[in-house]
């Protein structure tokens, strides 16, 4: 009775947010905290005191988070309450100073992407500083400037609980805001550029979206690479941006056929490789301005999903089509460290320009994700936190 009579002076309530959406949701961890009413005077053994002590170390907080209850448009992103625990073995515990807003938060938002359970918070990358670390962890400490991309969903908050392994140093010559609005998108254009189809001197490529997140450091990088850079864009203002970032040519292509144009600066020869996010409204074309034995990298769908490719189109060229996702490309710590390592080289060393054209307090996530869904924005989005400024 003793014991009951203790625990009746404690509450619990704990909600988590998804630790990743290729795993099943995590069993909820039990909090235990103390009420603010003074609890009378219990006898009470040596064990029930024990079991007391280890029931205070645990610290949940109240923080404030994006939810989604239901999939939809910019307005099922709620700004809301959570309550967030103390990091277990392997993990910290990050406050957030910048997150980074990527088109695959409205695919999971829309439910092109299935998230693991409802409510969920979005996000997959930001950049933030350790508050807690789990126990019996080595290699990270409380003040630690860190940052993530990809695994776990979860970024749009306040505080967030991550898995240490999944975690990188920030230079210090890297603000966090920059940093924030790099990584993913840095990284996504290292393993396309790098790995997926290795670009070299010489070579051609196609980047649609030429003057997006991703597109523009694409095209730096290609360029800096010794290719010739061919870019799409939407408007003329896009168009100056994507010729400073390297593109020798550059196509408006509501304004003219993007594949005749391809046509004309390549001879009729094509290009060795197309880096296509746009999805269904681009995506025959982009077959079509391949050359023989040309690579077709399709890493995203903004305009929706593409048509289902019969494997007679691809032979009359022999072509190569990959869909590949960044996450298969830094299983491993020691592929995360070296990916994210090289971004932040080259834009420590100004080989990469991060444009952060556009900040939103985190609150506003919704508007935010209205303008980018509309392609009213250019180069990097960045989410600050309420009051982290």
């Amino acid at each position: 009775m003793r014991l009951i009579a203790s625990f009746r002076c404690h509450h619990t309530h704990n909600l988590l947010l998804p630790n990743s959406f290729f795993s099943l949701p995590t069993a909820p961890t039990t909090t235990v905290t103390p009420n603010r009413k003074s609890p009378k005077c219990i006898p009470v053994s040596s064990s029930t005191i024990r079991l007391e002590v280890r029931a205070h170390s645990v610290s949940p907080k109240m923080v404030k988070a994006i939810l989604v209850h239901e999939l939809g448009g910019p307005q099922v992103l709620k700004w809301e309450d959570v309550e967030l625990g103390d990091p277990k073995d392997g993990e910290i515990r990050v406050k957030n100073k910048a997150i980074g807003l990527n088109f695959i938060d409205i695919y999971f938002r829309k439910g092109v992407y299935k998230a693991a359970a409802f409510p969920f918070t979005p996000g997959m990358e930001a950049v933030g500083i350790v508050t807690a670390v789990g126990s019996g962890l080595t290699g990270r400490k409380v003040g630690d400037i860190v940052a993530y991309a990809g695994n776990p969903m979860g970024s749009y908050a306040e505080e967030q609980i991550l898995p240490a392994d999944k975690v990188v140093p920030v230079p210090p010559s890297i603000d966090p805001i920059v940093a924030a609005s790099i990584l993913l998108k840095g990284m996504t254009a290292q393993f396309l550029l790098r790995r997926c189809f290795k670009v070299e001197r010489g070579h051609t490529v196609l980047v649609h979206a030429a003057a997006g997140g991703v597109g523009s450091l694409l095209c730096q990088w290609a360029n800096t690479l010794g290719a010739t850079v061919i870019g799409t864009v939407s408007t003329k203002e896009k168009a100056i941006q994507a010729k400073d970032d390297g593109c020798h040519h550059v196509i408006i292509y509501k304004e003219e056929d993007f594949v005749t144009r391809v046509n004309e600066i390549t001879s009729g020869q094509g290009v060795e490789v197309v880096y296509d996010s746009v999805g269904k409204d681009t995506f025959q074309g982009s077959l079509d301005c391949l050359k023989t034995c040309g690579f077709m990298v399709s890493f995203g769908q903004s305009s929706g999903s593409p048509d289902p490719v019969p494997l007679s189109a691809l032979a009359v060229k022999s072509l190569f089509l990959t869909r590949p996702t960044m996450m298969h490309y830094t299983i491993t710590r020691d592929e995360l460290l070296e990916t994210a390592g090289e971004v932040f080289a080259n834009a420590a060393s100004g080989v990469l320009r991060v444009r952060v054209n556009h900040t939103y307090p985190l609150s506003q996530a919704a508007q935010a994700h209205a303008d980018l869904e509309s392609r009213k924005t250019s180069g990097s989005v960045v989410l600050i936190p309420d009051g982290a400024q």
